[in-house]
Parts: structure tokens; sequence; C-alpha cells
């Protein structure tokens, strides 16, 4: 059942060696072009990762919470790049299970530029072009539950990671959601939280029905969703309204884009907090390394406007990256930005360079006493 206390910590002896955290759902190859243009001008692309969930395993792992993601990927070159670049993060691919028949997905991303090439899409735009149709990870069902591997995983597991993504790939993996969302959750001092994002893709539901995702949303103990998504899926993206649309979770985390995170407690207490000014390098994954911080904060029992800085930290650091994953600074910086006064986070400024803020200049860093701490 849904409502486990979302403060719940972490027991620092109970080193099982087993993921704290578990992410469950497709991570697909990505395809980038190595320039700007419509796909029919371009001659080569770079073979890169991207998937929500391994997103959100990778950058768990990354602020020191041991995760693991389950999936499914095909018996290809792609698949084995895609396991083998996730273990590399730091994650447990352990019950990743390898399809013999079925391939792993794929997905390319075009970029619009100014060469005034017909079907151009423009400068500072982008399309995603999925071929994921009948994909290993689209074989994802209840099955699962019985595998050896997955319920090792999942028996050990503190917190649960789905998204509404893995919900819309066919009715195997929605069916395997729901199960999930299900299954009795221990009122246990160290009982599982299960976290669901929304994560809307218009073009994934074609043919199939997003009046199923309600449900899902509210069986959660922690639901995550974009004001903006929020509003084309349910008709608003007002915390207050989706606080009194979902009833279940323990804290509902509204995202207003790049502004404003508000989450909002059972009993109608919001915390909202601003996020960072941040000069962006690429906006890929950003969402997930915010769920990533929100998720590692509760697992911490850090207070809800710590959490949201922990998402909005985290977050940050992924914008001023070129790929889906970045590192966050070193641990007294986190700890000196989560206790910063409302002024000084206001002022706080993160790029490529570093991250710039009053609360810094007397903190060590790797250059030295310096108010500008390395990101990386």
């Amino acid at each position: 059942m849904a409502g486990q206390d979302t403060a719940a910590t972490v027991d620092p002896e109970a080193a099982t060696g087993l993921p704290e955290a578990v992410c469950l759902g497709e991570s697909m190859a990505v395809l980038l072009p190595e320039r700007p243009g419509p796909l029919e001008t371009v001659e080569g692309f770079r073979v890169s990762l991207g998937g929500a969930e391994s997103n959100v395993a990778g950058a768990l792992a990354a602020l020191g919470v041991r995760s693991g993601w389950i999936s499914r990927v095909g018996d290809d070159g792609f698949g084995r790049r895609l396991t083998a670049g996730v273990a590399a993060r730091g994650v447990d691919v352990s019950a990743v299970v390898v399809d013999p028949a079925r391939p792993t997905g794929i997905y390319l991303k075009e970029v619009g530029g100014s060469t005034g090439e017909p079907h151009d899409l423009g400068s500072g735009r982008s399309r995603l072009h999925y071929y994921r149709a009948g994909s290993a990870a689209a074989a994802l069902s209840p099955a699962l539950l019985g595998e050896p591997a997955a319920a090792r995983l999942l028996a050990g597991a503190r917190l649960l990671h789905l998204s509404g993504i893995t919900a819309a790939l066919s009715d195997g993996c929605l069916e395997l959601v729901r199960a999930l969302l299900g299954r009795p959750r221990p009122a246990l001092t160290r009982g599982l939280l299960v976290s669901f994002d929304l994560n809307w893709r218009p073009a994934l539901w074609h043919g199939r029905d997003p009046a199923v995702l309600p449900a899902l949303m509210d069986a959660a103990d922690v639901l995550l969703l974009g004001a903006d998504e929020a509003e084309a899926v349910l008709g608003t993206g007002d915390p207050q309204a989706l606080r009194a649309r979902f009833p279940s979770p323990a804290t509902v985390v509204v995202k207003d884009a790049d502004r404003l995170v508000t989450a909002v407690g059972r009993d109608g207490t919001a915390v909202g907090e601003a996020a960072l000014t941040v000069e962006v390098v690429e906006a890929t994954g950003a969402g997930d390394a915010f769920a990533a911080g929100y998720l590692a904060g509760t697992l911490r029992g850090l207070d809800q406007r710590r959490r949201l800085r922990l998402g909005h930290l985290s977050a940050a650091c992924a914008l001023t990256a070129p790929g889906d994953q970045a590192e966050l600074p070193p641990r007294e910086v986190v700890a000196a930005l989560l206790d910063a006064s409302a002024g000084d986070w206001a002022a706080t400024r993160v790029s490529a360079d570093g991250i710039v803020s009053p609360v810094l200049p007397a903190l060590p860093s790797r250059q030295g006493a310096s108010p500008v701490v390395g990101a990386r």
C-alpha cells in the first residue's frame, strides 16, 4: 500500500552489499549526430547511452547510494555496451536479463541548426526518434518477479523507482508496474519506498490508453511530476490541485521547469525551493538527476527543503555536463549549499567551470580556499 514515511533513514550498519535503491525500466543505445541538420544530411553519429531509470540509478550511485538497475537488453553489441556503461557508473546490473530474440532499443537525436536545408528544425531545437517497438525491454512482465536475481535485489532494497515510460511500452510492462506498485510494503523501519516519476512521453502512448496513469501515480509513496506534463495529462500543474488529485502518496513533488519545485505532504503542507542559476550545456538527464538527488535526500532522512536542494544541485551539475551524468562537488561543498540561507542559495551560480556561492569561500577546495569550487 502507498503512504510509507518518506523520512526513513538509511541504517549505516546494514552493509548487506545489496543495492539500497533499485530502478526498473528500459534503457537504449543513443545515436547522436556529429553535426546539426536534418537526419538525411548527417553522415555520422556518436553512440551513447540513454534511459530515465538507469540515469537515476547512476546519479544515485554518484550520490553515494548503492543502486541497482533491472531491465532487459538484446543479445547484441548495443545491449552489451549499455549494460557495461551502466555498470561503469557503479550500478548493480546483476538482474539485467539478456533476451536472445529481441533487440536492444535505439533512439536517434536530431539537432536543428542554421543550415538552410529543407526540414532543418532550426537552431536550439531538437527531436528524438525512437526505434524501440518490440525491444527486449518491452518484454518485461510480472514473470520478472520470479527471476532469482531480480527478486534478490527487490527484497533487499529500501527504494524502488519506477516511471510512466515503462507503463507505456507494452501490456506486459504495464502489468509489471501494477504488480510492483501493488506489492505489500512492510511497516518496518527499513520498509520499502516506491517512487514514481510520470515522465510523460506522448509518442509512447500512441495506440495506448494513458488513463491508466492516475491509478499508478496514486499508488506510489513519492510521486514526481513536472507541472507542464501534469497539465498535459491531468489538466492542471498546480501543486495543491495535484495533491488533492492524488491523496495516497506521502509526498507529491511538482517540478515547474527550471524555476521552482514544490513538495506537498499529505496534510497539505507545501515546501517550495527555487532552482539554482545554471549556465546550461546540455539539458538531457537533468530531470533524472533531480529525482536522484531528491530520493537520495529522502533515504538520508534530510528535511524537505534539503531534499529539494540536493535534487536541484544534482540537476544543476547534470545541466553543465555534455552527457546524462555528472559528478557532484566535494561532500563539504554539498553540505554547505544544503545549509545555506535563502539569500546565499539564490546567489549561487553553477557552470561548467564550477560553483560560485557566498557560502564557499571559507571552505577548502582542491585549489585551496576559493569562492569557485569545481563541480567535476
